[in-house]
């Protein structure tokens, strides 16, 4: 029973995922329209001064910059509780049969060994 709850989370993860990879795509695209779209209007000759060209830019840097942070703590929540059951699937004492024999090295095959640096709380962290 404890074995299947623990695979509908894995499931329910890698669900996550694979949406969180569209929303890059995505991303990925949309920043790419707002490079050209940037690139052919905000010229010099379109600003009254340096300043306020300087000013837009950073605006949309600082817009890019909080996406990725947010997708950053997303990912952060999303290792953090799957790290917590695959502690509890070692600590646990279901051995190698738990999810379907993979056993205890299962968490570095994500590379998730390294993750927790005390920043993030349980959920989506604490940082920002």
């Amino acid at each position: 029973m404890r074995e299947q709850a623990y695979l509908h989370m894995l499931d329910a993860t890698a669900k996550m995922q694979w949406n969180v990879a569209m929303i890059l795509e995505a991303k990925a695209i949309e920043a790419e329209k707002v490079r050209n779209w940037a690139l052919n209007h905000l010229s010099e000759h379109a600003f009254t001064s340096h300043v306020e060209q300087l000013k837009e830019t950073l605006g949309i840097h600082d817009q890019l910059v909080e996406v990725i942070d947010a997708l950053t703590k997303l990912e952060m929540g999303l290792a953090h509780n799957l790290k917590i059951i695959l502690n509890r699937e070692a600590d646990g004492g279901m051995g190698m049969g738990g999810f379907g024999g993979m056993g205890g090295g299962f968490e570095d095959q994500f590379g998730m060994g390294d993750l927790d640096d005390g920043s993030s709380s349980p959920g989506m962290g604490s940082k920002g």
